[in-house]
């Protein structure tokens, strides 16, 4: 866990546990690793319009529909961010492992509305080889995020 997020829960009084595990990179894959369903499981998206980033929270069974978070920011050239674009944010974490708390890296965030729902986030912790689990209060709590309806499911062939 990157030492930042760690000392952000730790202040707060945030209770979450570490789940640590092989190296795997997709949703799907840490998922399966850690025997949890993927509804539960919450993928981080950046997105941007020119030098403005944000983080989209979904869970990673779903698609990110940006119509909703173009409306909302009022940035209606609102565009997913490739890694290329974003690797210089989050320089403690590996690429595409960033946990879903921008009040670290100085990025808004943005939780899906259903995702916010439930009662347990399980995230990256900056690393490919681990996640964290904790309350979804407790995370709403600590981050504060807008809550939207953002997720898109896909629908099954």
């Amino acid at each position: 866990m990157i030492p930042e997020l760690r000392e952000l829960l730790t202040r707060e009084g945030a209770p979450f546990e570490v789940i640590g595990h092989r190296e795997v990179y997709t949703a799907q894959e840490r998922a399966a690793t850690c025997h949890i369903p993927g509804r539960r499981l919450a993928k981080v998206v950046i997105v941007r319009d020119g030098d403005w980033y944000a983080m989209a929270v979904l869970p990673a069974t779903a698609r990110l529909g940006l119509s909703e978070l173009r409306r909302r920011t009022r940035r209606y050239e609102l565009a997913v961010a490739n890694e290329a674009d974003f690797k210089g944010l989050f320089p403690d974490c590996e690429i595409g492992a960033m946990p879903p708390f921008g009040r670290v890296f100085g990025l808004p965030v943005y939780l899906d509305r259903a995702f916010a729902a439930g009662d347990e986030m399980i995230f990256e912790s900056g690393t490919h080889r681990e996640e964290v689990s904790m309350p979804m209060g407790e995370y709403i709590r600590v981050e504060r995020p807008a809550i939207a309806p953002l997720a898109r499911v896909p629908l099954a062939a």
